[in-house]
C-alpha cells in the first residue's frame, strides 16, 4: 500500500516515514501545501497522512481542493490541536480520521490500515482469499492457519491483491502502489515479484489478465 505523508516538521516527518516503511508501506513525502495539493491530484495513494499547519497552504484548504476535485482517497488529519471545533471544520472537508499530537506510530499504523480497508469495501479486520488470510489491522497474511514469511515487495503486491480480491489490479496501479515515488523501478520487477508469490501462496493463485493486470483467486482451475 502507498500513503502520501504531508508534514513540515522534518524530525518528525523523518521518524513517521521510518515506522511506516518498517511496516512496509511505500511512502511519499510532502513538506508543503503545495507540493501535497498536486501530488494528491496528479497520483494515487491508498491513503494520506496530512497536516494541518503546513507552509504555503494549510492542510484544510489542501484537503477541500482533493474533495473538490473528486479524490476519495482517505486521509487521516494531525493537529496539534485538540478542540472540537477543529475537528468539525476538519471532517466537514472531507477528513475520514484524526490523531492528535503527540501520538504513537503504533496506532497511527493501525489507524491507517483501517482506512485503507473500509476505503476497499472491507467491514472486518481480517480479509480472506482460499488458504489465505490478511489481519489488516496488524498487517499479518496467513496460509492454512500459519504465517506467511514475506519480503517486503511482496507483502505491498499481496496486500493490494488481497484487498482487490474482487477485481483486477492493473499493473501501472501495483507498480504506484509498491514503490516509493523515487524509486528506480525496473519495468519486469513486478512480475519478478508475483512469481515469488504464486511459490509461497499455492493453492491460491495469482492470475494475469492479459492487457489489464493481475487478480488474486482462492484456488487452482477446477
Amino acid at each position: 500500500m502507498k500513503l502520501l505523508l504531508v508534514e513540515d516538521d522534518a524530525p518528525l516527518a523523518a521518524e513517521i516515514a521510518k515506522a511506516l516503511r518498517a511496516e512496509n508501506f511505500a511512502l511519499d513525502h510532502a513538506a508543503n501545501g503545495e507540493d501535497a495539493q498536486h501530488l494528491g491530484e496528479t497520483e494515487t495513494y491508498d491513503a494520506v497522512v496530512l497536516d494541518l499547519g503546513l507552509p504555503r497552504r494549510d492542510g484544510l484548504t489542501v484537503l477541500q481542493a482533493w474533495r473538490a476535485a473528486g479524490r476519495t482517497v482517505p486521509v487521516l488529519v494531525l493537529t496539534a490541536r485538540d478542540g472540537w471545533s477543529d475537528k468539525v471544520a476538519g471532517f466537514k472537508a472531507g477528513a475520514d480520521d484524526f490523531l492528535v499530537k503527540p501520538f504513537r506510530v503504533e496506532e497511527l499504523v493501525i489507524r491507517l490500515r483501517a482506512l485503507v480497508r473500509r476505503a476497499t469495501a472491507h467491514g472486518a479486520s481480517r480479509v480472506t482469499c482460499g488458504p489465505l488470510s490478511y489481519e489488516s489491522g496488524l498487517g499479518i497474511f496467513e496460509r492454512d492457519g500459519l504465517p506467511l514469511k514475506l519480503t517486503g515487495l511482496e507483502w505491498r503486491v499481496l496486500s493490494c491483491l488481497i484487498l482487490h480480491k474482487d477485481g483486477v489490479m492493473p499493473r501501472s496501479q501495483l507498480i504506484e502502489r509498491v514503490y516509493d515515488g523515487d524509486a528506480d523501478v525496473d519495468s519486469n520487477s513486478v512480475e519478478v515479484i508475483i512469481t515469488r508469490l504464486r511459490r509461497k501462496i499455492a493453492p491460491a493463485r495469482i492470475e494475469g489478465v492479459r492487457g489489464h493486470g493481475y487478480r488474486l483467486l482462492p484456488g487452482d482451475p477446477a
